[in-house]
C-alpha cells in the first residue's frame, strides 16, 4: 500500500491567524504542501521553514502586537507552552522572557498522513505491545494517529488516546478525525500524564492505549502496570535506538530494565565471562521497538528482549529492515548489528559443514610486520583497546584483501555468511570467539601473537562497574563522597546507572582523559 498523504483545507485555519503582513506571503506560496512551520520572534523577521531550509516573509520585524493577535486567535496555552487551533493538528509552542510574557511562537502544521503506517501494518494487528523511537519531526506522532484510526476503525478495537499535548488528535473538546472512531483522554498537565494513563485503564476498559512521548520514570511505571493487565500499548520515546533506551536509567525499564549481576565461578566459566555481567531484569514492557528512520524507512526489533539480552552479552542482533519504494512496495532485509559495528546484510545460506576452527591455532607472524586481522562482527574499538593493552603486533586491516586473519563471533561462523566462506576458501584462518568481550579479544590476541600468557586476565568494564558497585555501598554506610577511576564516557555511563540504582546522586567530574564519576548522597 503506497503511503498518500491528505494535506486538507485546515492549513487555512492557521494561516488565518497569522497578522496580514505574514498571512499574504504565506497564502502566495505555490508549496504549502511542503511547509512545516512558521517562527515568529520579537525584534526578528518572520520565517518559513520547509525540510529544504528557511525563507523570510516580510521585511518587518515582529513585534508585541504581532504575538498578540496571534495568542488572540488560538487555544490557551497548557503547563508545556503548547496551544492548538480547534478542530485542528496545528501547534502552537511558545517561548516566554523570565517574566512569563511571550517572545515568541512557533506555529507548526499539523497534516494527518493516511497510509503512514504500510510499513508496519502486519506488526499493528499482532496485538503486541510496539515502541516507536525516532529524531523529532522524523514523524512519531503522525504513525502513532494513523495506528490508532487504524486499530479503532479497521480492527474495531478499544482504542484509548492519551492526548497530552493535543498532538494527536488536536485541539479542542472534539477530537480530529484523523484518530477514527479512538476516544481521547486530555491531560491537564504534563506531569498528570502518567495518572490518566492508569486512569483510563481502570475506567474505559480500552483493549489499546496509545501514548505520545513517555519520558518519566513515573510514565514508564505506569506503562509497565498497563502491560501486565494485557492491554496492548503503542507509543513514542525519545531516543533514536534500542541501544539509547538501554543507556537511559530512567527509560530503561520499558525494555526490561538492566542490572549487575555476579555469577558464579561456574556459570562465569560456562559462559566465558567476568564474574560481574550486565543482565536484563524483567521481561519487556514492550514487544516490539520500532526505529523510524525516515517517512520510507524502518528498522524493527520483532523480539525486544532477545535483543537486549543478545546486546548485553555483546552477541550480533538481528534486526529486520523495510524500506518503501515509490511505487508503494515493501522490501523486507534482515540484517546482523552489532554495537559499535557497521550492519551486515543476512543472506540465505545453506547447510554449511562443520567448523574446522572453532578453536584459534598459532599461526607464524611475519618477521618485522604486525598480524593484520579483520574483525567482522567484532567491536573494532574494543579489539584496537586489546591490542594498545597486550602490545601485540598487531593491527587491523581495513578489508578481507588487506588482512592475514579473520576474527569472528560463533554465531556469525554459524550463518556462514559469504565474506567468511570468501576467506576460508581464499585460505585465510577464521578465527572465532565465543563473545565480544575484552577478554576473548586478549585471549585470541595472545595465541595469534604467541605472546606469554597472563595469570588471569581483567575486563576493564566488569571492573569499573564493580568499583562503583563498592563505592555506592560505602556511600550508603558512610554518607562520605567518592570519586571512581577515570573511565570513558560509555563506561561513566552505566556506573551513573548504579548509582541511581542504589538512590544515589552522581555527576561526572575534571577533563578528558582524566573525567570520572563522582558518587554522593544529595545533601553532600
Amino acid at each position: 500500500m503506497a503511503i498518500r498523504k491528505e494535506i486538507t483545507d485546515e492549513i487555512d485555519a492557521l494561516v488565518t491567524a497569522l497578522p496580514p503582513h505574514i498571512y499574504n506571503p504565506v497564502a502566495r506560496l505555490s508549496n504549502t504542501e511542503a511547509l512545516l512551520e512558521v517562527v515568529m520572534d520579537l525584534g526578528r523577521r518572520p520565517e518559513a521553514r520547509f525540510a529544504s531550509g528557511e525563507m523570510v516573509l516580510s521585511d518587518r520585524e515582529i513585534s508585541e502586537e504581532d504575538i498578540e493577535y496571534v495568542v488572540a486567535r488560538i487555544g490557551q496555552f497548557g503547563g508545556d507552552n503548547r496551544a492548538g487551533i480547534e478542530r485542528t493538528l496545528h501547534r502552537i509552542s511558545a517561548i516566554r522572557n523570565r517574566k512569563g510574557r511571550i517572545v515568541g511562537l512557533t506555529c507548526r502544521i499539523g497534516r494527518a498522513v493516511y497510509g503512514s503506517i504500510a510499513l508496519i501494518s502486519d506488526l499493528v494487528q499482532t496485538g503486541k505491545s510496539m515502541l516507536l523511537l525516532g529524531r523529532p519531526g522524523v514523524g512519531k506522532t503522525t504513525m502513532l494517529r494513523e495506528i490508532a484510526r487504524v486499530l479503532a476503525d479497521d480492527f474495531r478495537k478499544r482504542v484509548i488516546v492519551v492526548d497530552t499535548s493535543n498532538e494527536i488528535a488536536g485541539d479542542g473538546d472534539i477530537p480530529h478525525p484523523g484518530i477514527g472512531r479512538a476516544r481521547r483522554m486530555q491531560v491537564p498537565t504534563p506531569a498528570l500524564q502518567h495518572a490518566v494513563m492508569i486512569e483510563a485503564v481502570e475506567n474505559h476498559m480500552p483493549e489499546v492505549i496509545v501514548i505520545d512521548e513517555i519520558g518519566t520514570e513515573l510514565e514508564a511505571a505506569a506503562s509497565r502496570t498497563i502491560a501486565e493487565r494485557g492491554v496492548q500499548l503503542v507509543a513514542t520515546a525519545h531516543g533514536n535506538a534500542l541501544e539509547n533506551l538501554m543507556l537511559n536509567p530512567t527509560l530503561s525499564d520499558l525494555i526490561g530494565g538492566i542490572q549487575t549481576v555476579t555469577l558464579s565461578d561456574e556459570e562465569a566459566r560456562r559462559r566465558g565471562t567476568q564474574k560481574s555481567v550486565l543482565e536484563r531484569k524483567a521481561p519487556p514492557t514492550f514487544d516490539i521497538v520500532v526505529e523510524i528512520i525516515s517517512w520510507s524507512s524502518v528498522a524493527i526489533h520483532p523480539d525486544v528482549a532477545e535483543a537486549v539480552d543478545s546486546i548485553l552479552r555483546g552477541q550480533p542482533t538481528v534486526t529486520e529492515t523495510r524500506e518503501m519504494d515509490e511505487k508503494g512496495q515493501v522490501r523486507k532485509e534482515e540484517q546482523m548489528h552489532m554495537v559499535g559495528t557497521e550492519a551486515t546484510p543476512v543472506q540465505p545460506l545453506t547447510l554449511a559443514p562443520t567448523p574446522t576452527q572453532m578453536k584459534p591455532t598459532r599461526i607464524p607472524t611475519a618477521t618485522g610486520r604486525a598480524v593484520r586481522v579483520y574483525p567482522f562482527g567484532i567491536s573494532r574499538p574494543r579489539l584496537e583497546q586489546a591490542i594498545r593493552e597486550l602490545h601485540a603486533p598487531a593491527k587491523i586491516a581495513n578489508g578481507l584483501r588487506e588482512s592475514d586473519v579473520v576474527m569472528t563471533l560463533k554465531n556469525y561462523y554459524r550463518k556462514r555468511p559469504p565474506l567468511l566462506r570468501d576467506a576460508e576458501s581464499s585460505g585465510l584462518p577464521v578465527y572465532v570467539l565465543r563473545n565480544n568481550t575484552l577478554v576473548q579479544m586478549e585471549q585470541c590476541l595472545r595465541n595469534l601473537c604467541q605472546l606469554e600468557p597472563e595469570e588471569e586476565a581483567v575486563d576493564p568494564v566488569a571492573q569499573a562497574l564493580q568499583e562503583a558497585e563498592s563505592a555506592s555501598e560505602s556511600v550508603l554506610a558512610m554518607s562520605q563522597p567518592m570519586e571512581l577511576s577515570p573511565q570513558s564516557s560509555y563506561v561513566r555511563r552505566l556506573q551513573h546507572q548504579i548509582a541511581e540504582r542504589y538512590s544515589l546522586s552522581s555527576q561526572s567530574v575534571g577533563r578528558e582523559p582524566h573525567r570520572r564519576v563522582r558518587i554522593f548522597k544529595d545533601h553532600d
